[in-house]
C-alpha cells in the first residue's frame, strides 16, 4: 500500500465530509435539499456543472482512451465539449424558466399528466444509474491501484460515501464538493501537462513527430480508425455525445440551483471554458501515458487502460504526484457520483412520491425523508451493477448513457419547447420508445456479446453491430414522438404552448427569475 497516497485519499475524503457536515445544517426543507435553495452564482455553478461534467470517464477513460487508440480516443473530447453549446443556446434557459427542481417539472409545466412525469422520473433514474456504474467501475479500478483494495470493496466504499454526501447534505454538499474538485482536478491536470508539454521541449511538431513511434499501432496512433473501424459507430457515438449532454438529469437540475435564467446561461459560460481547457489537456495525458508508460503498462494495470493518467503521474512525478492525482481522481468519482444519485432520488421522491403516489400531498418532511431512502435505493441498485462491468471502459460506459439520455430525453425537451401541436401522448411514446429501443439495442450489441470469453459481458455473437446506438435510437425518439402526436386525437390547448413559450423565453410569472 502506497502510504502517502492512503494519506491524501484520506485528507480528501475528510475535507468531503466536513463540507457535508456544514452543508447538512443548512439543509432544512425540500428547496435546499434539492436544489441548494437556488443560492449559487454563476461562477460557483459554472465549477460545479464543470465538476459535474468531468467525470471518471473524462479524466481516467479518455487518457485511457487516447493512450491505447489515439486518435479515436479524442472523438470522446470533442464530442464532450461541442456538447455544451446544445446545452447553452437550446436547454439551459428554458429548463431554468419552466422547472423547479427535476426535468420531469419542465415537461409537466406543459402537460400535466401524471403519466408524463411518471415516465420522465423513470427516464432520469435509468440514465443515473446507467452513469453511475461508470464511476463506480472507475472508482474500484482506482482504488484496487493505488492502496491494494478488492475492486467489490473499492466499490462499497465509494458507493457508501456518496451515499452519505446525499443523504446528509443533498445539493448543497453535493454542489461545493464538485467546486472542490473541479479546482483541485484542473490543477493536477495541469501539472501532468506542463511535465508532458517540456519533456517534448514545448514544441507540439516534436510531441506528434514523437509519438509516430511511441505506441505498437505507429504512425496510425494519429489517424482515425484504431478503435472504429466501422464509420458508422464513429458518427454513432458523437451523436450520442453532442446531443447527450442536453438530456443529463444530472447536469439538468445543476440549472435549478442558480436564482434565473441569466445567471443559468452564465454558469453554462463557465463551465464551458472550464472543460475546454480540461479536453484540450486530454491529449497531454493520453500522449505522455502513450510515450512514457507504455502500451504494455497501461494494458498490465487495467486492459481498459482507464489507469493510464495515475500511472503518468507516478512515472513523471513520483509517488508524490501519483498520490495527488488519484486522490483527485478518487474526489472526481466522488463528487459526480453524488450528483447523479442526488438526481436520480430527486426523481423518485418529487416526482414519484410527491406527484403520483401522494397527489402533491406530501409534506416537505416527508419529500426529503422519500429522497434520502430513494438515495439509499439507486445507490445499492448502480453498486450491484457494477460488480459486472469492470471490466469496460469507463469513457465508453459514460457514452452509452449519454445515448440514452439523447434517445429518451432531447427529443421531448425539444418538442415540449418549439412544437404546438405536441401533446401528451407523444411525450410518452417518445420518452419510453427513446429509452427502450437504446437499452435494448445495448443489450444485443458488441458490448455485451463477444465470441471470445472474457471480452465482454456474455459469449457470443451480437445482433446489434454497432457499439453506441446513438445513431439508431435518438432518430427513433423523436420519429416516436412525432407519430404519437399525430395518432393521438387527443389536442393540447394551444394557449399552454403559448404560455410555455413566453415563460420559457422570458421568465415571465417564473418565480426566483429576475427581469430580463
Amino acid at each position: 500500500m502506497n502510504v502517502l497516497a492512503f494519506g491524501l485519499f484520506l485528507a480528501i475524503v475528510g475535507l468531503t465530509l466536513v463540507i457535508t457536515y456544514f452543508a447538512a445544517k443548512k439543509t432544512n426543507n425540500a428547496s435546499e435539499f434539492y436544489t441548494a435553495g437556488g443560492g449559487l452564482t454563476g461562477w460557483q455553478n459554472g465549477l460545479a456543472i464543470a465538476g459535474d461534467y468531468m467525470s471518471a470517464a473524462s479524466f481516467l477513460g479518455i487518457a485511457g482512451m487516447i493512450a491505447l487508440a489515439g486518435f479515436d480516443g479524442f472523438f470522446y473530447s470533442i464530442g464532450f465539449l461541442v456538447a455544451y453549446l446544445v446545452v447553452l443556446y437550446i436547454v439551459a434557459e428554458p429548463l431554468r424558466n419552466l422547472g423547479k427542481y427535476t426535468m420531469a417539472d419542465m415537461i409537466a409545466a406543459r402537460f400535466n399528466d401524471k403519466k408524463v412525469r411518471g415516465v420522465a422520473a423513470l427516464n432520469t433514474i435509468a440514465i443515473s444509474i446507467f452513469y453511475m456504474i461508470a464511476q463506480l467501475v472507475g472508482a474500484g479500478g482506482l482504488i484496487k491501484l493505488l492502496l491494494g483494495i478488492d475492486y467489490i470493496y473499492s466499490v462499497l466504499i465509494v458507493g457508501t460515501l456518496m451515499t452519505v454526501y446525499v443523504v446528509f447534505g443533498g445539493m448543497t454538499a453535493t454542489s461545493w464538493v464538485q467546486i472542490t474538485k473541479a479546482v483541485l482536478l484542473m490543477i493536477g491536470t495541469f501539472i501532468i501537462s506542463l511535465m508532458v508539454f517540456a519533456k517534448f521541449d514545448f514544441s507540439i511538431a516534436n510531441m506528434f513527430t514523437h509519438m509516430k513511434t511511441a505506441t505498437p499501432i505507429g504512425e496510425a496512433f494519429l489517424n482515425p480508425g484504431n478503435k472504429f473501424k466501422d464509420p458508422l459507430d464513429m458518427i454513432s457515438l458523437n451523436l450520442a455525445l453532442v446531443l447527450g449532454t442536453a438530456g443529463l438529469p444530472h447536469i439538468l437540475i445543476r440549472f435549478f440551483t442558480v436564482k434565473d435564467a441569466p445567471t443559468a446561461r452564465q454558469s453554462v459560460v463557465y463551465a464551458t471554458w472550464i472543460i475546454g481547457f480540461f479536453y484540450i489537456m486530454t491529449i497531454f495525458l493520453g500522449f505522455g501515458a502513450a510515450a512514457f508508460v507504455g502500451y504494455d503498462n497501461i494494458i498490465a494495470a487495467n486492459a481498459a487502460g482507464n489507469m493510464a493518467a495515475p500511472l503518468l503521474a507516478q512515472v513523471l512525478g513520483g509517488d508524490f504526484l501519483f498520490a495527488f492525482v488519484s486522490a483527485v481522481a478518487f474526489a472526481t468519482i466522488l463528487a459526480v457520483v453524488a450528483g447523479l444519485v442526488l438526481s436520480a432520488a430527486s426523481a423518485f421522491a418529487h416526482d414519484f412520491y410527491s406527484h403520483i403516489i401522494r397527489r402533491g400531498q406530501a409534506t416537505e418532511k416527508e419529500q426529503m425523508v422519500a429522497a434520502r431512502l430513494a438515495s439509499v435505493g439507486v445507490a445499492i441498485i448502480s453498486i450491484i451493477l457494477a460488480l459486472f462491468a469492470q471490466k469496460m471502459n469507463v469513457a465508453f460506459l459514460v457514452a452509452l448513457a449519454f445515448a440514452v439520455a439523447a434517445s429518451a430525453n432531447l427529443p421531448i425537451i425539444l418538442l415540449t419547447i418549439f412544437w404546438r401541436r405536441f401533446n401528451t401522448a407523444g411525450a410518452v411514446t417518445g420518452m419510453l420508445v427513446g429509452l427502450f429501443s437504446s437499452l435494448i439495442l445495448v443489450a444485443i450489441s458488441p458490448n455485451v456479446w463477444n465470441p471470445e470469453p472474457g471480452v465482454a459481458i456474455l459469449v457470443g455473437e451480437a445482433i446489434f453491430p454497432l457499439t453506441n446506438p446513438g445513431i439508431v435510437s435518438i432518430p427513433l425518439g423523436f420519429i416516436a414522438a412525432i407519430i404519437g402526436t399525430i395518432v393521438s386525437n387527443k389536442k393540447e390547448d394551444s394557449k399552454k404552448f403559448d404560455e410555455i413559450v413566453v415563460k420559457a423565453n422570458t421568465g415571465l410569472g417564473v418565480s426566483g427569475v429576475s427581469n430580463h
